[in-house]
């Protein structure tokens, strides 16, 4: 979920990042339907609902929430056996858990719409995901209670939908609330008339009235009154509001292209809001509740390239400072799952401490890429070993028998077998009694290690445990380096780490006999992209550690070839199973089958993204052919040909009112700066007429949203990289050219990966394969020219290019390392 999904507890559960400030919406409250305005002001209005939108209605914004006691659903047999309702055919994970409600719900499709119409009374819409937490309290409360699906099942036409399956839909209601009511989240609660149009709209209700606010029962009868007696406005005021949202939200541009002079600028004045509103003590950019942003990161570490290339090294030091100690107390703080490995959503406190529990796949890939590019920069095996954690993490638990992989784990769970109800952390809370009793003569040395007290170490914010629901309860984190936590035991570092180690271990293997936090197996095109494209890159990033590293538990410590092996594999499940070879089309989402539901421009956008990295480090022409084609796919999908940019959905669906642009990179990219990216990547590996036309579409992309940039580039960090990225006057190419099964060409492969570029492409060519040859004689003579006059003999050469002159080939990983490296000479020292 690129917004999160709210926490329980009575916490501010999510933020808005705008000019690095957070926002906070107020709870389950549906307003009035707002007037039209007045005819003369509609382009102003228009304007100015598009920076409120792309700010508000994109970002992670979830109300403040007034229900203390954290409930989900029942672990009691489905539905306590009630018959099942038409949701039970559905294969959505979240569809399923409601398949059991008295309510009479029916999927997004024609069969509720036309039943609307003909009935002529109102949808009520509710939207969510399988590992929302908020979404399991309202199913309890209201959506298992008899007197309100009596209400609902007599007045409204009820449809549920998977946010996660139709991303579409939920981005048209929830820019709908976000924008008009100042706020959204899951669950998401709209009224609908028969033809789709939004009445009003809210997100979690109580069932009955509170704190002074109407509960759910009294918005539907509302809701029933206003239809009965309002009709007509309501329906106005709904054609009114979504015709204004598609003005906005599909913006054009009347020029090409951005000024090259212009666009540098926009890396530098997002580094320098970012860097504002930096924390000094925690890391990480902005206050509480903390989310891990890798997007943020990635700039930063763009600028610190930058610098370097420049010879400001006291300046990418700075920069450095920053992301390493966000990195370091990320890493350390309980958003981090020490036991298990992976990370969770976001902290609800300053310090990285408490999280909301529930584990998103978007979130493992980027946050592993950042830890990566980190490691290749300062050489500390620290980031490898938590790139090493997320991945085995995944590998672990969340991957299929296919190499598919699943899209969450809950945060909530029993908290004992037969428990009446989950709570939320169960699974991953402890006791100092249970880790005594787990670790023996070890207990005192993990405690101290971890923070961990009799009485529950939730106490170091008063953001952390405000209602003291983990009282007596302990969520890890480490406060004192390791190696100064050894000395006090009088033990070497690598003796403690061990010890570490085998304690994680006894707790893990205690934790897996607790009630496991649903997993929704779903598997979701746009998020393997992001996965692929972290196991590609650490198969090769890193070989670069020293022989005989030790690793310690939930690392594995595997060969890094085995993550290509994930890679691919994962690669081949989505194009056997989510692709259609006859259109070349994409579906969305998969479990057991493909989802109705197309694919989306994030599906194209992310996977092209990874397709490309397979290319890179791995090196097989397979996944370059089908980035290629998949980008052609894309193109004719979502490219507004006339307007610049690209929509989120191919437009084909009539029951998806609005085609929206999306350019907030938030919890996920958005997909046109991935698209951009993409774009300068092909760019650099196709000959001159092919490679033009894709900086031509960057160009009239990056000029949709040049106000956007120039104004609010905070919101859109990764799409300032690509803006930068088209100003480079030639990408530098690494071609390696030789037989790449030699362990000789893997190490030249390596050595071309040894230092950070992120304007660096690595073409890999064995010149004795007809299909590789043929390709390149195809789309860049050059490139087959250089493969064919290679010396003969060497196993591996290697040639470096860039603004249009190649340097003399060389033959040994040493020497293509020294020559990457001269233009960042400074950089270890500089960190």
């Amino acid at each position: 979920a690129g917004r999160p999904a709210a926490v329980g507890r009575g916490r501010v559960a999510a933020k808005q990042r705008t000019h690095g400030a957070a926002r906070r919406s107020r709870p389950g409250h549906i307003l009035p339907p707002p007037p039209a305005p007045p005819p003369p002001s509609h382009a102003l209005h228009a304007r100015l609902l598009r920076h409120r939108l792309a700010a508000a209605a994109s970002s992670s914004l979830s109300p403040l929430r007034f229900v203390a006691a954290a409930m989900s659903s029942s672990s009691a047999a489905p539905g306590g056996g009630r018959k099942p309702n038409r949701l039970a055919a559905e294969h959505s994970p979240y569809l399923l858990q409601h398949a059991h409600n008295p309510v009479d719900w029916y999927p997004w499709g024609d069969e509720a719409f036309e039943k609307a119409r003909k009935l002529d009374i109102p949808i009520f819409l509710s939207i969510g995901y399988s590992t929302c937490h908020w979404c399991h309290v309202m199913e309890v409360e209201s959506f298992e209670n008899e007197e309100v699906a009596k209400i609902l099942n007599d007045w409204f036409v009820s449809i549920k939908v998977d946010r996660e399956e139709r991303p579409d839909v939920d981005k048209v209601y929830m820019t709908y609330v976000s924008a008009l009511y100042g706020g959204g989240g899951w669950p998401l609660t709209v009224f609908l008339s028969p033809n789709l149009k939004p009445l009003m709209g809210g997100t979690y209700f109580p069932p009955d009235d509170k704190y002074g606010r109407p509960g759910f029962k009294t918005i539907l009868r509302k809701v029933k009154e206003a239809w009965d007696t309002k009709r007509d406005a309501l329906e106005k005021s709904g054609n009114v509001v979504i015709e204004q949202l598609r003005d906005a939200l599909s913006a054009k541009a009347n020029f090409q292209d951005v000024p090259n002079d212009v666009a540098v600028l926009y890396v530098d004045q997002c580094v320098e809001k970012l860097a504002s509103s930096y924390d000094p003590k925690f890391g990480g950019f902005g206050s509480a509740p903390k989310f891990p942003r890798p997007v943020e990161d990635c700039i930063m570490l763009y600028k610190f390239r930058k610098h370097m290339e420049a010879r400001q090294e006291s300046e990418a030091q700075n920069i450095m400072k920053m992301v390493t100690h966000t990195l370091q107390c990320m890493a350390r703080g309980g958003v981090h799952d020490h036991v298990g490995g992976g990370f969770h959503r976001y902290s609800v406190d300053e310090c990285w401490h408490v999280p909301h529990f529930e584990k998103m796949l978007y979130d493992q890939g980027q946050i592993a890429n950042v830890y990566l590019d980190t490691y290749v920069i300062t050489g500390d095996e620290y980031y490898s070993s938590v790139a090493r954690d997320i991945l085995d993490y995944l590998r672990r638990d969340m991957i299929g028998e296919d190499g598919e992989i699943f899209s969450a784990e809950d945060a909530d769970s029993a908290e004992y077998e037969g428990a009446p109800r989950k709570k939320e952390g169960s699974f991953y809370v402890w006791t100092s009694q249970e880790i005594e009793d787990t670790l023996g003569e070890n207990a005192e040395l993990f405690k101290n290690h971890y923070y961990v007290k009799s009485s529950g170490n939730c106490d170091l914010s008063g953001m952390s445990d405000p209602h003291n629901e983990f009282s007596g309860k302990n969520v890890l984190i480490e406060r004192k380096p390791g190696s100064l936590m050894a000395s006090k035991y009088g033990k070497s570092v690598d003796e403690y780490y061990g010890i570490l180690g085998e304690c994680r271990q006894k707790l893990f293997d205690v934790r897996s006999k607790r009630p496991r936090p649903h997993l929704d197996d779903k598997v979701i095109v746009s998020w393997n992209g992001l996965a692929i494209s972290a196991f590609a890159r650490a198969s090769q990033i890193l070989k670069s550690g020293p022989p005989g590293t030790k690793f310690y538990f939930p690392v594995a410590g595997c060969d890094p070839v085995e993550y290509l092996q994930v890679a691919e594999k994962a690669a081949n499940f989505i194009k056997e199973k989510l692709y259609d070879a006859s259109s070349k089309r994409l579906h969305h989402s998969y479990r057991n089958g493909p989802a109705k539901a197309p694919g989306f421009l994030d599906d194209y956008a992310f996977l092209i993204n990874a397709l490309l990295d397979l290319y890179e480090y791995g090196g097989k022409i397979e996944w370059l052919l089908w980035a290629v084609e998949l980008q052609v796919i894309q193109d004719e999908l979502f490219l507004d040909k006339q307007g610049g940019g690209y929509f989120n959905t191919p437009g084909e669906d009539p029951s998806v009112l609005l085609r929206v642009k999306e350019d907030y990179d938030g919890a996920e990219p958005s997909g046109n700066s991935m698209a951009a990216i993409n774009m300068v990547r092909l760019s650099s590996i196709f000959d001159a007429a092919k490679s033009e036309g894709y900086k031509r579409n960057v160009e009239h992309l990056l000029a949709v949203f040049e106000t956007r940039l120039k104004e609010l580039g905070i919101a859109l960090p990764l799409m300032c990289c690509a803006a930068d990225m088209l100003t480079v006057p030639s990408r530098k190419q690494v071609v390696l050219v030789g037989n790449k099964a030699s362990p000789e060409f893997q190490d030249m492969v390596a050595a071309a990966f040894s230092s950070y570029d992120p304007n660096r492409t690595v073409i890999q060519i064995d010149a004795s394969n007809m299909e590789e040859m043929a390709f390149w004689e195809s789309n860049n003579a050059n490139i087959a020219q250089m493969a064919r006059s290679s010396p003969s003999g060497k196993p591996a050469v290697a040639h470096v290019c860039q603004e249009f002159k190649c340097s003399p080939p060389v033959t040994s990983p040493g020497a293509l390392r020294e020559l990457l490296s001269k233009t960042v000479a400074a950089a270890g020292s500089a960190v």
